[in-house]
């Protein structure tokens, strides 16, 4: 909640964009790392097949493992993108340019980036967009700070 505010600030007091994005279905982007299995959902079950169970390869919500799975999805494509993650805020990440930076703060699949040179935002917003169902929600005019 610190980071979010201090973040806030900074855009404030440098006349920063401030960027708001929602990713869709979130946890449904995490790989598995083991085998997982569940009961055939109601209404699917095949005659003659009842006893068979369903292997999971993707991430559900309501698993234990989805929000762990999600967030080294997203943070191994931050890395590769060139972003640090702060070790202060595992949530917070940080890219630097010539002459500009960006932050991309998340909290579960909400995103908001900050940065001075909207076209590197707007560059990063389709990157995401390419790795990730996004839902580009404008310029930021809210927060449940």
């Amino acid at each position: 909640m610190s980071t979010i505010r201090l973040v806030l600030g900074m855009v404030a007091a440098e006349n920063l964009h401030l960027e708001q994005l929602d990713v869709k279905t979130a946890f449904l982007h995490g790989d598995l790392e083991e085998d997982l299995y569940m009961i055939q959902p109601e209404g699917f079950i095949v005659q003659g097949q009842e006893n068979l169970v369903c292997k999971l390869r993707k991430s559900l919500y309501g698993l234990k493992q989805a929000p762990r799975q999600w967030y080294k999805k997203f943070d191994n494509f931050m890395h590769r993108i060139g972003f640090k993650r702060c070790e202060a805020d595992h949530c917070c990440y940080v890219k630097s340019f010539d002459n500009s930076y960006i932050i991309l703060l998340l909290y579960v699949d909400d995103m908001l980036i900050v940065g001075s040179d909207i076209e590197k935002i707007n560059n990063l917003k389709k990157q995401l967009s390419k790795q990730f169902a996004m839902k580009d929600l404008g310029a930021a005019s809210k927060s449940l700070v």
